[in-house]
C-alpha cells in the first residue's frame, strides 16, 4: 500500500501583526476566522507555501521554476508554460512537483466555439491554513510614521507625523500537512520538503515584514498507509499558549491494535515531546524526541527514504 506522510505543527510564541496589505481605514488588519465560537487570527496556506518555495530553491541545482525577485518585485519564471510536465518521465522543477501549479488562458474562438484553457497539476504537498492556538483578544497598537517616511503617507507638506494602527496577536500558530511521496515525479523530494519545513523562517508579511518564527516548536508526524490524516489541528493549550498539549479527541484515537491511529506510526519532536501527555502516547508506541524537532524530522526522513515507494527511485 502507498505511504502517506502527515504532520501537525505548532510554532513558538510570537507577535503577529501587519501580515497583510489590506487595511480598514488606517488600521492594518490580520486575517481572522471563527474557530469553536471564538475569533482567531490566521495565516494562509499560500503564505506558508511562498516561504517554503524560497527554501526549496536551494535544494536542487536547477532551483525552482518560480522565484521571487526582490529587485523586480515580481516572480521570475524559468518555464512559465510548465512544458516539462508534458513528458511523464521528466522530473520537472521541485516546486512544481511538490506544490503544483495552474496556468489559465483567457477564452478564445476555436472551431466556432469559445474556449478557455488551463494547465493544472494538483499539489502533492497539501497544507492547511494556520490558525492561532489562542483566541484574538482584540489587541491593537497605534503608531505614527515620521514626517516624510513614505511619500504616499505625506499630508500637506509632509511635516506632520502620520498616525496608523495595527492589529496585533501574541500567540502560536498551528497547521497541518499531507503528502504521498509516490505521487511525486521524484519521491525523494518529500524528504527535502520536510527538512525545509523544519527550518521555516518568516511567513507572510508585506514590505514591512514582522518577524515571527514559523519553524516548529513541536511536531507530530504520522507515517502510515491510511489515507486519512486524523491529526490535523490536534494541538491545544491549557495555559493560554505557554505550553501545548494534544486534544482529548486525538489522544483517544491513538492506540495499538485496531486503533484509528497506531501509536507506532507517530514520531513526536519538540517541547511537547517532553510532557507527560507525550509520554502517554509513547506508551502506545509513539517515538519521542524531547526538545528536538530536527531529530524527529530526520527520523521520519530515514523511514521515508527506506520505504519501497521512495527507495531506489
Amino acid at each position: 500500500m502507498s505511504l502517506h506522510v502527515f504532520a501537525n505543527i505548532v510554532t513558538p510564541s510570537g507577535t503577529a501583526a501587519n501580515n497583510r496589505g489590506e487595511t480598514e481605514g488606517n488600521t492594518t488588519t490580520l486575517q481572522k476566522l471563527i474557530w469553536y465560537g471564538d475569533s482567531h487570527t490566521s495565516v494562509s496556506a499560500e503564505a506558508i507555501r511562498f516561504a517554503l518555495r524560497r527554501l526549496l530553491h536551494d535544494q536542487e541545482t536547477q532551483g525552482t521554476n518560480r522565484r521571487w525577485s526582490e529587485n523586480a518585485n515580481a516572480n521570475v519564471w524559468q518555464e512559465p508554460d510548465f512544458g516539462a510536465y508534458a513528458d511523464a518521465n521528466h522530473r520537472g522543477f521541485i516546486d512544481d512537483d511538490l506544490l503544483g501549479y495552474m496556468s489559465a488562458e483567457a477564452a478564445r474562438e476555436e472551431a466556432g466555439e469559445t474556449r478557455g484553457r488551463a494547465t493544472v497539476r494538483r499539489a502533492v504537498l497539501e497544507m492547511t491554513r494556520a490558525v492561532s492556538l489562542t483566541p484574538w483578544p482584540g489587541d491593537m497598537v497605534f503608531n505614527a510614521a515620521s514626517p516624510g517616511a513614505t511619500p504616499s503617507a505625506a499630508r500637506g507638506e509632509g511635516v506632520n507625523p502620520v498616525p496608523y494602527g495595527a492589529e496585533v496577536h501574541a500567540t502560536r500558530y498551528q497547521y497541518g500537512l499531507a503528502m504521498t511521496p509516490k505521487r511525486l515525479r521524484d519521491p525523494s523530494r518529500a524528504i527535502k520538503a520536510l527538512r525545509c519545513l523544519a527550518t521555516l523562517g518568516e511567513v507572510a508579511g508585506n514590505q514591512g515584514r514582522f518577524l515571527f518564527d514559523f519553524s516548529p516548536d513541536s511536531i507530530i508526524l504520522r507515517l502510515t498507509d491510511d489515507p486519512a490524516p486524523r491529526l490535523l489541528y490536534c494541538f491545544t493549550t491549557e495555559d493560554d499558549g505557554k505550553t501545548v498539549t494534544v486534544t482529548d479527541d486525538f489522544n483517544n484515537r491513538v492506540g495499538k491494535n485496531g486503533a484509528d491511529v497506531l501509536g507506532a506510526e507517530l514520531i513526536i519532536g519538540g517541547s511537547f515531546a517532553a510532557t507527560d501527555a507525550a509520554k502517554q502516547l509513547e506508551k502506545k508506541g509513539a517515538k519521542l524526541f524531547p526538545h528536538q524537532v530536527k531529530a524527529a524530522v530526520e527520523e521520519a526522513c530515514g523511514l521515508i527514504n527506506n520505504h519501497e515507494d521512495v527507495k531506489g527511485k
